[in-house]
């Protein structure tokens, strides 16, 4: 079974949905994705508009390149100190 990808303004369509009284069942049925979905959805985009949606997602990019870049720097940092001791 292929998998869906959603957009943020899909789901916030839907959140809006659910949020003016259509069952999660209902809501499940109609735009094929599971309950439990919907819930999951609710508690990551719950209350946001698509904007806060959209720099949640270049926020969560930005701290992804930053964790990269310091785990570069301690491995870097770690066999500048392994050569200073003379372990190598």
């Amino acid at each position: 079974m292929k998998r869906k990808r959603y957009s943020e303004e899909k789901i916030i369509s839907i959140l809006k949905e659910h949020e003016a009284g259509a069952s999660a069942p209902d809501l499940s049925r109609r735009h094929g994705v599971s309950e439990q979905s919907i819930y999951r959805w609710k508690a990551k985009f719950g209350g946001m508009e698509v904007s806060d949606a959209k720099r949640l997602r270049e926020l969560e990019a930005e701290n992804h390149k930053l964790k990269r870049l310091l785990g570069e720097a301690e491995l870097d940092k770690a066999a500048l100190k392994e050569l200073v001791e003379g372990k190598w």
